[in-house]
Parts: structure tokens; C-alpha cells; sequence
């Protein structure tokens, strides 16, 4: 079949350029991401109860959810937070789940949950996945100087209904997230004279109002041959008909709404705050589905976003502007890439030629480079996977590789030449000389990623673009080197020039005095041995989990103590903006304000809600994105009682430092007991770590959320005839406002509340005199029915599988790896404090987050290494038709992986950079078992050919062997180097995630040659002795 290839230029030719067609085609239809899509393996439910405290929500909501959510197969854990207004439960399942079966499983075990309380939405379930985090923020403001004076509270509805729906429709955007602002709210505010003076009762309001509106279907009803529907309307159509509700009828006097109450279309009472610089703006907040192109969808929400500006805002007095973007890392990294890519194809092109000495010998070897990237395209569009930075690192990583055939074959086809045959059967012999090496350096190549597809955790979907981009170039590169290169060697000779192999002839007269005499080669592996265990022993560092990035972007957060309002969180987030502004403006590097330097900002944006106030901001030199972090947290912690807590952006995880979030679950039954326990962990490991990033959920760990609970005088209401629904419902409508029904207009539902005439105004002071009820003309006050007391409890409530429970969020300092954090958590902290007895023994701990991962996927990744060996190893049995041989080859891999590991000790030690000896830097392992075996596999090949074809001894046969493989090895090996240096050595946006995995492969396979035409030969000349000696 080769030989008919090499004969048939044409179809040789045209099935290559049908690659290349196939493979433009595929370059410009895979999406283009930052990294590939993780798989999801959480799905969230959420369920907002507007104004209701966190203690009935999870009594009445999160209770109850739960019962029937922990029957869901396969649920691994289940987290829990009830918050003011809202309830959350985050669903945690294995990674080999399906998806779309279990949102099913999820919705219908939510249908069995008894009837909420009024005024409960419905449940809202998604999927969360890293692609669902934003990944494009914008801004609404007014335009400059606000000439229609608006108030941008009141424009989120509009935001909502007209720009919303628009930047939605983009193709490849999932959702886009609206904050600041509040939406529109009927309010009914009570005059409480007037409904003494009516004898009108707020109960007997709520009442009325919930029996008027409502519409009633009454199904159809036939005459002739027509068929009418049937439906009684009651709902209101406009403000003046919720007015003209007769609450009250006296005789022939009748008590309307209006005359006890007024009615405005206003806005709930405002939660939270979005600033950029002086301007209170709605911010929002775009995500976009799995597996789309972020490019794509930038520049079509751009050219979207100005379309919204002409036509809706700017007439309106408002724009939409971008405040920033995660595209333009992502743009810069991979454009990096495909620079460092196209600087080693043409570094590892001038090494091919300065040792072919030949531009048509060389033309030949690295035709194969474009061919096999494009080849890599077509692996990734065939198995629906993306173009990102860590599969086009993929490609360049097997762009020296593809080299290897290429050498090998055209080194075969000249030494056949130099025997004086002709081209053709020079190439067709050369061929079939050496194709049993190239299939077989091709399959372990291969072969050693397939453990991959059982590594189910975040890292081994990460590892699976790699895997498909190298052996999809390297299978091509096989294909090519046995068809198109021998093809063009027959048609096109090089001219046979004189080889220069004095240095060849040097290396190897010096190794064979290693291998000489059975003391020395003894001496040789001995001294391999003692080497490969010192490294193993010395310099294998502690593991991380997943690179964060080095993005020039912070999430810094400010958590407030229990009880803070609104109000005093917005005067503290005025003068942070006051500090922080003016870097945004200047023209110069820094800026001094409130005694601190600031460094020059590109960005900054605030969000302030009572809880905590939010930063986002991004510098404009990168590299001083730490300094920025330590100012922000410096300012934040000026505040008492306040805790700061700041995370780079991440590429990987939510932007909240996951990757090296080291998360400690205190569980327990009680909170008091629970909340010391946490705080105990806190301070302990602020001393055990220095200057840790720490973060609470929840935020306080403290009981001081100040509580006012109404307590019933219940023979008083019995007295009355009064329920504690009614009496719970008048106090709501009196104080904070009660839900009396929604109002649609167009296709919008408003919610009604019902208020006293203070509206939101009213204060603890004034509940003693709030008159909840009427009787005969009289009001009856609150404090005559009831007692108000006042206490504490949490502002947050949390749950893990169905216990009360704190997580902490623990980040060490980046000079302690993650592993050895974990083991200082484990050890120094949590087993310090139980040996104290602060932690009681009837309080649980777990550790969970990143910390939790790294050891699922450490001993995944430890198992799937052996059985990368095993398969290697049987393969080559396989080919090799001998057990022992194989044994030969595969003691360069340990020896590889050693040098991996010194070369990243030595970068890391002289400062060139810090690359944590993560997940992803520990994928280079992988790939130099199926890389460092190639050549080692030229050698032993040819000894054992030598040994038993041309009958020569042990020294003969190995001196033979490494004569005529020293050249080929040498040249795989500097183009291959040549290929990879550029991802090792050039910094940029991006290479954080491929730096790690390059610095292990080259320094491997620098590692594997030298130990190739060193210790191996050894070796082997102890083997194949003993056998003789037998």
C-alpha cells in the first residue's frame, strides 16, 4: 500500500490537499474560546420571597426543598443559603452525569414540595457552568451632563424590557444579568385617619383587593356553528381602577380605595448600587452559552450595543458603554500562541536546514508542519471540541514532533541513496526500513493520552484538548512521513552532500567507554539511579491545583458587619470612590490619595448592597495588579468590623481565588457554638499562613443581626376574633409593605404592595403605635395585641446537606503551594484546634473546593500514569515480539520525567518565572511517556538488528546502532526544543496555562537524549550480555 503511494503521485498529492482544504475549513468553523468548556456537574435553584427574613426562609423554603431534593440520584452535595428575600441550593454531581436528565430529575422533585407562601416565585433551575460566569460588563449612565435629569433608578424596568431582550438575541449569548436600580412597584399607601374615619380595616383592604383581581375562565359555550370562549375579567387595566375599589359599602355611602388610600406606579425599595465615577449606573452583565465563539459574540454585541444606542438610548438621554471585557485576554492569548507557534516552526526550520545543509531536504521535513496543523484542526472540529489557548498549545507542542518521522524517514532514504540506488527504490526501501519504528514512536505517541478519557475531574477535561491536538498532528505527521515525504524524495532528490560527523563520531567514541566493560556500565546506571531518585526526592515540588491566570483584573470585596443598611454602606462606598477615582482619570502612572499610592487605572467599577460593596478594576500596567489588590484591601480594612477579601480574575474558576480556595466546612446544630468554631479557624489561620486572603460564608460570624420579633398577645386576638395571619399581614402593610396582587400592564406584571403612609419610612420606634386593626371606629394599636422584642440572630443561614454549616474560604499566600496549605489547614489549624478543644467533637469539619479536587484528581492522574505505562509498555511487546526489550526503552521515562522536574526547579530558582507545579504543568508527564521513548526506540531497534541480522557483538551492535541514529536523534531533538522554547521562554497573556507543560517536556526530552546515548546503551549492554553469559 506505501509503495503504491509513493508510486501514484497524483492521488497521493490531491488526498493532501483535500487535508489542507478540509483543514482551512475547520480552522475558521471552531469556535474560539479562552479555555475549553468544563463540563457541568452544578445545578442551582433559586427561589425569591421578596422581604421575607432568612429564618422563614429556610423554614419555609429551604426545609422543605430539601426533603425532596436529597433523592435525587447520584447527588454528591447539597448546599443551602437563605438569605433577606431569596433561598439558594447548589446541587453537586459527579462529572459523568447527564445534564439534561438531571435538571428533569431536579424540577420534578421540586413539583412535590407543598404550596409556598404567597408571594414565593416560582423556582428558577439552571445549570452552572465556569461558561456561565460574565464575561463582558457594561454600564447604562446618561449621557453627558444628564440633560433630561434622570433618575436611574427608575430606568431599570425600561433597561429590562427594551436593551435586555436585545443583547440577549446576539447569537451565543445565554443570558445578560441586570443589577442596580429597582424595579417598578404599584404602591397603595393607607392613610391611617382615613380609615378611621371610614371604619376600614387594612385587613379588610387586602381582602378586597385579592377578591377584585382576579380573571375567570368559564370555559365555552356553543350557539349554532359557532363556539364562544368564556371568562370573567376582573383584573385592573389601569392605576384609576385599583382606585375606584369599593372596599367598604355603609348603606348607600361607599368607601372607594381611593379615599383611604393613593395609588402610584412607583419602584421597590432600592437594594443595591452601581457606580462608575460619580454616576449612579445599571450595570450589565453578559454570559454566553456553551461551546460558542467569544470573539464572534464581542464584535456582534458591539456592533448590537451601538444599534441600542441610536435607536433607543441616546434618544432617551442614556448609552450603554462597555466598562471591560475578558475578550481581549483571550485575543492577546491566543495571538500569542500562534506568534510562539509560527517563531518555532521558523527556528526548528533554520536547525533542519543547518543540519541538511540541503533547502530541498529541508523543504521536505517541514512540509509537514502546516499540514499537520491543519490536521490538529480537523481533530478538534471532528470531536466538537475549540480552539483555545491550551489546544493551540497542543498543536505547538507537536510541531517539533511532527518533525520526528519526517527525519527519520528522509535520514533512511539517504542512507540508502549512498548505496547507490535510485530514488524511487532508495525511497520505497528507506521506507520499509524504518516504518516499524515511526508506527510505533506514532501509537505510544498516541496511545499514552487515551488514559485521559477515564480522568473525569476539571484537569482531565482540560488535558483532552491537548491529547486530541498532538495526536491528531502526530497521526498526520506518520501518514506523511511514509507517503508524501518519500513521494517527493523520489521525484525531487536532495543532492547527497558530504556529512560532517566528527561531532557524531565524538559523542559516540566517548559513550562507548561507558558500556565497554560490564563495571562501567554498571558504574553509568548506578549513577542514573542515584540522580533520577535525588530529583524525585529533592526537587519534586508540592502540587497545585489549576493555574488562576494573570489577568490584570481584581474582585475585591468588602463584607460589612450584621445590620448595616443601605444607606451607610453607600456613604462608605462615596469616599472609597474618593480614594480610588482619581487613578481612573490620570494621565500619569500613579496617584497618591488618604496616604496611599495607587497605581493608574484602566477600569473600576462599585457595586454596594447593605451586605458588602464589590470592586472590579483592572490596572493599566499588569504587572501592578498586586499593589492594587493590597491597596484596596488596606482602604477596605480602615473600616471597623469590615472584611476585605480581593482574587485575581480567574481563567478557570469563579472569580473568587477557587483554584487555590482551600474550603473548610464547619458543620453543627447550633449557631452560637458554630459561628466561635469559624471565627477560632479565622484567626488561626491568619497566624499559621502569612497575610492569607480569608472570605465567610455567611460574611458575619456573629449573631448581631438585629431581629424585631412580634409576639401575640393570643387571648387579646381570640378576644378580638382576630387570626395571626391577619394581624401578621396588617403589621407587614404598616411597616416594610405586604403583597395585596400584581398589576399587568402590557405584558408586564408590577407586584402591588400595600403601605402605611409612611411608606418605607417607618421605624422600630413607631411599631408600638402602628393601628393593625379597627373597631368600631377606633384603632386598635400594635402594642395592645402584642409584645415587640427585640433580639439578635444571623443575617445569612447556610446549610450543607442538611446541617448548619460556615465555609471558609481559605487562600495562602502564593509562596505556599496549595498542597502544603492543605496539609497546614489539616494539621496546624483544624487538628491544632481540636487538640485545644475549641472545635468540639460533635462539630464536624471537611475540607472541600480546590483543596478537595487536587487530591480527587492527584490520585486520578496517578492511576491513569500507570496505565499509560502499561498500555506503552504492551504495545511495544506487541511490536517488539519480546517482554524484555520493552524494559529497556521504558527505563528512559522515570529519567524524563526527572529532567522535567529539575528544568522547572532551575527556571522557578533562577527567577526567569514562577510556574506552580499545577495539573496542567503535570500533563507534560504524560506527554513525555509516548515522546521520551521515540528515539530510545531507534536505538535499541537497531542493536537488536544489528545483533541478530548482521550476527555483530554487543559492543558492535550498540556502537552501529547509535553511528547511525546519533544524527536523526539530534536533529528530532534541537527542532523539537526549537518548537517548544518559544511557549516556554516568551512571556505574555495566556502562557501561564501551557509555560508549566512546555518547561517539563523540554527539559525531558534534553533529559531523555542525553540518558538515550548514555545509560541506555549501558543497559542494554548489561541485558544483552546476561543473556549470552546464559
Amino acid at each position: 500500500m506505501i509503495e503504491w503511494l509513493i508510486r501514484h503521485k497524483h492521488t497521493t498529492i490531491v488526498a493532501v490537499v483535500i487535508l489542507c482544504l478540509l483543514g482551512i475549513t475547520a480552522a475558521f468553523r471552531i469556535p474560539i474560546q479562552m479555555i475549553p468548556d468544563l463540563e457541568v456537574r452544578t445545578i442551582s435553584v433559586q427561589t425569591q420571597w421578596p422581604g421575607a427574613t432568612p429564618q422563614d426562609i429556610e423554614k419555609e423554603i429551604l426545609i422543605e426543598q430539601e426533603e425532596f431534593l436529597r433523592t435525587i440520584p447520584n447527588l454528591q452535595r447539597m448546599e443551602s443559603t437563605a438569605s433577606t428575600g431569596q433561598a439558594t441550593i447548589e446541587l453537586d454531581f459527579p462529572y459523568s452525569i447527564n445534564v439534561a436528565e438531571t435538571l428533569i430529575l431536579v424540577n420534578n422533585a421540586l413539583t412535590q414540595v407543598p404550596n409556598y407562601p404567597e408571594n414565593v416565585d416560582e423556582p428558577k433551575i439552571f445549570a452552572a457552568s465556569f461558561s456561565s460566569n460574565a464575561f463582558m460588563y457594561f454600564r447604562v449612565a446618561p449621557v453627558e451632563g444628564n440633560p433630561q435629569q434622570l433618575d436611574m433608578i427608575m430606568m431599570r424596568d425600561y433597561i429590562e424590557d427594551n436593551v435586555r431582550p436585545r443583547m440577549s438575541s446576539v447569537t451565543g449569548v445565554s443570558q445578560v444579568e441586570v443589577s442596580g436600580g429597582a424595579e417598578r412597584q404599584v404602591r397603595i399607601q393607607l392613610d391611617d385617619a382615613a380609615l378611621v374615619q371610614h371604619n376600614v380595616s387594612v385587613a379588610d383592604v387586602q381582602r378586597v383587593l385579592r377578591a377584585r383581581n382576579q380573571d375567570t375562565s368559564a370555559g365555552d359555550l356553543e350557539q349554532g356553528k359557532r363556539l364562544y370562549l368564556l371568562r370573567t375579567t376582573g383584573r385592573y387595566d389601569a392605576l384609576e381602577d385599583i382606585g375606584d375599589t369599593i372596599i367598604r359599602r355603609d348603606g348607600q355611602q361607599l368607601v372607594r380605595l381611593s379615599d383611604v388610600a393613593s395609588i402610584t406606579l412607583s419602584h421597590f425599595e432600592l437594594r443595591s448600587e452601581s457606580w462608575f465615577k460619580d454616576n449612579q449606573v445599571l450595570s450589565l452583565q453578559v454570559q454566553r452559552e456553551s461551546g460558542s465563539n467569544v470573539i464572534d459574540i464581542k464584535y456582534a454585541m458591539l456592533d448590537e450595543v451601538e444599534r441600542i444606542n441610536q435607536e433607543l438610548l441616546r434618544p432617551a438621554g442614556m448609552e450603554i458603554i462597555l466598562n471591560s471585557d475578558d475578550v481581549r485576554y483571550v485575543e492577546q492569548s491566543i495571538s500569542n500562541v500562534l506568534v510562539n507557534l509560527l517563531i518555532g516552526a521558523v527556528f526548528a526550520t533554520i536547525v533542519m536546514y543547518a543540519f541538511m545543509r540541503t533547502f530541498r531536504g529541508t523543504m521536505m521535513a517541514v512540509i509537514g508542519i502546516p499540514i499537520c496543523t491543519l490536521a490538529g484542526f480537523i481533530g478538534l472540529l471532528l470531536l466538537d471540541r475549540t480552539i483555545n489557548v491550551i489546544s493551540l498549545a497542543g498543536i505547538a507542542f507537536a510541531l517539533g514532533m511532527t518533525l520526528d518521522n519526517a527525519i527519520v524517514v528522509l535520514e533512511s532514504i539517504e542512507h540508502e541513496r549512498r548505496q547507490n540506488k535510485k530514488p524511487m527504490q532508495a525511497a520505497i526501501d528507506g521506507v520499509k526500513q524504518v516504518w516499524t519504528a515511526v508506527l510505533t514512536s506514532t501509537l505510544t505517541t498516541v496511545l499514552v493520552f487515551l488514559p485521559i478519557l477515564f480522568i473525569q475531574q476539571e484537569a482531565g477535561q482540560l488535558y483532552s484538548d491537548v491529547a486530541i491536538a498532538i495526536s491528531s498532528a502526530i497521526v498526520a505527521s506518520m501518514i506523511l512521513s511514509v507517503t508524501l515525504v518519500p513521494l517527493l524524495a523520489a521525484q525531487f532528490p536532495p543532492p547527497l552532500k558530504k556529512q560532517n560527523m566528527d561531532w557524531a563520531d565524538a559523542i559516540t567514541s566517548r559513550t562507548e567507554k561507558l558500556y565497554k566493560h560490564r563495571g562501567r556500565s554498571l558504574t553509568t546506571v548506578g549513577i542514573t539511579t542515584v540522580v533520577v531518585v535525588g530529583i524525585w526526592w529533592w526537587l519534586m515540588p508540592p502540587a497545585e491545583y489549576l493555574p488562576e491566570g494573570e489577568e490584570a483584573k481584581t474582585f475585591a470585596t468588602m463584607s460589612a458587619p450584621p445590620g448595616y443598611n443601605l444607606s451607610t454602606m453607600s456613604n462608605i462606598a462615596k469616599e472609597i470612590r474618593a480614594i480610588f477615582d482619581p487613578a481612573l482619570v490620570t494621565e500619569n502612572t500613579e496617584v497618591k490619595r488618604s496616604g496611599l499610592t495607587i497605581p493608574a487605572l484602566k477600569t473600576i467599577s462599585y457595586s454596594v448592597q447593605p451586605t458588602n460593596m464589590r470592586i472590579i478594576a483592572e490596572t493599566r500596567d499588569p504587572d501592578r495588579i498586586d499593589e492594587l489588590m493590597a491597596r484596596i484591601t488596606e482602604v477596605y480594612e480602615r473600616y471597623p468590623g469590615m472584611r476585605a477579601f480581593a482574587a485575581k480574575g480567574s481563567i478557570i474558576s469563579s472569580n473568587d481565588g477557587g483554584t487555590r480556595s482551600i474550603n473548610v466546612d464547619v458543620s453543627g446544630n447550633e449557631l452560637a457554638p458554630l459561628y466561635a468554631a469559624a471565627r477560632a479557624i479565622y484567626q488561626r489561620s491568619q497566624v499559621v499562613f502569612e497575610q492569607p486572603r480569608i472570605q465567610t460564608t455567611p460574611n458575619a460570624l456573629t449573631l448581631a443581626q438585629p431581629l424585631i420579633e412580634v409576639k401575640p398577645d393570643w387571648d387579646r386576638l381570640s378576644e378580638l376574633d382576630i387570626s395571626a395571619e391577619v394581624l401578621g399581614s396588617a403589621v407587614a402593610s404598616l411597616s416594610d409593605g405586604a403583597f395585596v396582587g400584581e398589576f399587568f400592564r402590557g405584558d408586564d406584571k408590577i407586584d402591588m404592595y400595600l403601605f402605611s403612609d409612611q411608606a418605607t419610612s417607618v421605624k422600630p420606634s413607631d411599631l408600638d403605635s402602628l393601628p393593625v386593626i379597627q373597631r368600631d371606629g377606633r384603632p386598635i394599636f400594635l402594642s395592645s395585641v402584642a409584645d415587640i422584642v427585640e433580639t439578635v440572630d444571623t443575617s445569612t443561614v447556610r446549610r450543607v446537606d442538611s446541617r448548619r454549616t460556615v465555609t471558609l474560604n481559605i487562600i495562602p499566600p502564593e509562596s505556599v503551594a496549595l498542597e502544603q496549605g492543605v496539609e497546614q489547614v489539616r494539621n496546624d489549624v483544624i487538628g491544632y484546634l481540636r487538640e485545644q478543644g475549641v472545635i468540639p467533637n460533635d462539630m464536624t469539619t471537611q475540607l472541600s473546593g480546590a483543596a478537595d479536587q487536587l487530591a480527587e484528581t492527584q490520585a486520578a492522574l496517578m492511576e491513569n500514569y500507570l496505565l499509560a505505562v502499561a498500555i506503552v509498555y504492551l504495545l511495544m511487546v506487541a511490536i517488539f515480539a519480546h517482554w524484555g526489550h520493552p524494559l529497556l526503552i521504558m527505563t528512559t521515562i522515570p529519567m524524563g520525567i526527572s529532567a522535567g522536574i529539575a528544568g522547572l526547579a532551575l527556571l522557578n530558582g533562577i527567577g526567569l518565572f514562577q510556574q506552580p507545579f499545577d495539573m496542567i504543568t503535570m500533563l507534560g508527564f504524560l506527554i513525555l511517556m509516548g515522546t521520551v521513548i521515540n528515539n530510545p526506540i531507534l536505538v535499541v531497534e537497531r542493536t537488536l538488528y544489528l545483533k541478530h541480522q548482521q550476527a555483530c557483538s554487543v559492543q558492535e551492535a550498540l556502537s552501529g546502532a547509535l553511528k547511525s541514529r546519533i544524527r536523526p536523534i539530534a536533529i528530532t531533538i534541537v527542532t523539537t526544543l526549537c518548537g517548544i522554547a518559544p511557549l516556554v521562554f516568551i512571556p505574555g497573556e495566556g502562557t501561564e496555562l501551557y509555560r508549566g507543560v512546555g518547561t517539563i517536556v523540554m527539559f525531558g526530552l534534553m533529559g531523555a537524549a542525553i540518558v538515550t546515548v548514555t545509560t541506555l546503551p549501558a543497559l542494554t549492554a548489561l541485558f544483552l550480555r546476561s543473556k549470552l553469559s546464559k
